[in-house]
């Protein structure tokens, strides 16, 4: 078997072992804390702003304007309607701008 195969087993198992230790860990508590349940709360956006932000430092205008469209889509529409308007906006931003 290939390196990357394992490399990619050891990743999942290690995303799986880190998911099921921290429920062990908060199931253990018959209450969490106020602090904590906000720490365990900013947990996604701070996830999504070490992704996104050295793919913005480094992006073109096509991506700026994906950016800037996915962020007010947001303020309005769920989820989809922000992924999408983002990727089409994206998309045709590649094709005219580069």
């Amino acid at each position: 078997m290939s390196t990357t195969f394992w490399i990619i087993l050891a990743g999942a198992v290690a995303t799986y072992l880190t998911r099921v230790g921290g429920h062990l860990v908060i199931s253990r508590f018959e209450t969490v804390h106020p602090r904590v349940e906000a720490g365990l709360n900013a947990v996604p956006a701070a996830v999504l702003t070490t992704l996104v932000a050295p793919a913005a430092l480094g992006a073109g205008p096509a991506e700026w304007a994906a950016l800037i469209v996915t962020a007010l889509v947001s303020l309005r529409g769920g989820l989809m309607a922000m992924f999408l308007g983002g990727a089409a906006v994206l998309i045709v931003a590649r094709q005219f701008v580069g």
